[in-house]
């Protein structure tokens, strides 16, 4: 990955090997090879404030001249301006802070005429310290380092997980204990009415955290429930307690029992066919959170706060650390549901005596649509998250998907809807040329041969458009291994196979089976 930083002083500290770096100031070079570009411009150290201003104002026609040299299809990541040091000589003199303002301004309006750029905020990462710590005079009057290069650690893992939450990675799942957890006191013993929840402190503290976690479920975080308890003692709370916000329907599974842990996590990530590192564990007793850092080392256990009037930090600590991205799309804000219809699809084939009479009760109703605007950041983004059933595993931004359209690419999603719910987007293939370059689909859709379904659906859409053989790659990951055989069972010829694992695939379309079983409604838009 080659990405070139746009600067106006010394920050070459604060970024990892893959990135370039302008002269100071300097927009004369804007190299057309970058996979990717950031844009970071600090505060000048001036004393002539109108002056000050009027710089800072220059910076915006440099930033346009430099977008406009640019291709749109490639990700454009720009920090906003911050005072790290400032002296103005009177209380009214606001002409700094007002171009500061301004410019910042111009960012967020650029980012909404450029799909491609991506604004962050540095003054978030500068809240956490002080002005002294944020700026070394000494390094600045030997390097021109306009942020004190011993933050560099601090500011690169914050930058990374702001590239993350620019290419939608986050955790999925938010594990939760209940007692001292949810709610204070042990519902056991404290009984419905007893038990910390609304009112005063300590139970307004823990009916705000309720408050936050609905809100974080609606941004698409699956939540569910790992306690040690009676369940029927807290159907009963979720049903009876009046200041209860989270209940019963805001979980989408939970393990409420005297069963370990460790055990009951793995059931949870089976159940909701999710991936162990996907998950958050949120336990009060250290106890328990060691256990599952020992046997489970793949899921994230933070540190619960000893006093509940720390829940509202800690709450944004775990938003910023595991579960943060830079836009929600629709699918996200419907994750909650769809996870809950699942439970019930699973429920509902437990009636059937055989698959293909279950799938027919179903009346799965598939939609396969070429990609646009409306929605390339939701394949894009399963290009991030998507692991289980991925072919490739290749990650792609937006930006990358706009510019394979652009070079011809044949993009296709599907949406997939039952008599329970709708899905939404849930699966993406792209054809480069005659390859299939990506081929994934959401876990949450699998076991219906749905999978089938789209594959041959779209080979269909390509045999009569006029090609006629397709190739295909298997490339093997920890994660993936389900579809190893995926193609030998789709029609396709393996023509080789690798020392690593990797498989190439051929079909003829001309002569190949592509019929798809009846019980599925296919439109193809």
């Amino acid at each position: 990955m080659n990405i070139f930083v746009f600067r106006n002083n010394t920050v070459e500290r604060f970024f990892g090997k893959e990135y370039h770096f302008s002269g100071y100031d300097d927009i004369s070079v804007v190299p057309q090879d970058a996979d990717s570009y950031v844009w970071w411009y600090q505060v000048p150290i001036k004393y002539e404030q109108n002056v000050l201003a009027e710089e800072i104002r220059g910076y915006i026609h440099k930033l346009n001249f430099v977008l406009q040299q640019l291709d749109v299809k490639k990700t454009f990541v720009a920090l906003t301006m911050d005072t790290l040091y400032a002296v103005p000589f009177s209380d009214d003199d606001h002409r700094l802070q007002q171009a500061i303002d301004n410019y910042n301004t111009v960012l967020y309006e650029v980012e909404q005429t450029y799909s491609n750029v991506k604004v962050i905020d540095v003054r978030e990462f500068n809240r956490s310290y002080s002005a002294n710590e944020l700026m070394d005079w000494k390094f600045y009057f030997i390097s021109q380092m306009g942020m004190n290069p011993k933050l560099n650690k601090e500011f690169m893992a914050w930058f990374e997980r702001k590239m993350e939450s620019i290419a939608f990675k986050r955790k999925k799942c938010l594990a939760l204990d209940l007692d001292n957890t949810l709610w204070g006191g042990i519902l056991g013993e404290d009984g419905i009415e007893g038990i910390q929840i609304g009112g005063d402190y300590p139970g307004k503290a823990f009916l705000y955290w309720q408050e936050a976690l609905l809100q974080l479920s609606k941004s698409g975080v699956i939540l569910a429930i790992c306690s040690k308890n009676n369940e029927q003692d807290v159907l009963e709370a979720w049903e009876k307690n009046p200041y209860m916000v989270l209940r019963k329907d805001s979980f989408c599974a939970w393990r409420i029992n005297w069963t370990d842990k460790a055990t009951n996590l793995k059931e949870l990530a089976e159940e909701l066919n999710i991936g162990l590192d996907s998950f958050v564990f949120v336990d009060d007793n250290p106890t328990e959170r060691e256990l599952i850092r020992q046997i489970l080392p793949m899921v994230a256990v933070p540190e619960f706060p000893e006093q509940p009037y720390m829940l509202p930090m800690f709450f944004k600590h775990l938003v910023e650390d595991y579960f943060k991205v830079y836009s929600i799309t629709d699918e996200d804000r419907k994750k909650t549901e769809h996870y809950k219809a699942n439970a019930k699809r699973a429920q509902a084939l437990k009636s059937f005596a055989d698959i293909d009479t279950f799938l027919e009760s179903l009346d799965i109703q598939i939609t396969i649509e070429a990609a646009n605007k409306f929605n390339i950041q939701r394949i894009a983004q399963m290009t991030q998250k998507t692991n289980q059933f991925n072919l490739t595993t290749k990650r792609y931004t937006d930006a990358d998907i706009l510019r394979f359209i652009e070079h011809g690419w044949k993009i296709w999603c599907i949406c997939v809807a039952d008599k329970f719910g709708d899905n939404g987007i849930t699966g993406c293939l792209m054809v480069n040329g005659t390859e299939i370059d990506t081929f994934l689909l959401s876990c949450r859709i699998l076991g219906k041969g749905i999978e089938f379904a789209f594959a041959k659906r779209v080979m269909v859409i390509l045999r009569n458009n006029g090609t006629s053989e397709l190739r295909a790659k298997y490339l093997p990951t920890v994660k993936n291994s389900q579809v190893k055989d995926f193609y030998e069972k789709c029609g396709f010829t393996l023509t080789d196979e690798h020392e690593d694992g990797s498989k190439d695939y051929a079909i003829d379309l001309l002569t190949a089976d592509l019929s798809i079983k009846d019980i599925y409604n296919i439109t193809i838009k």
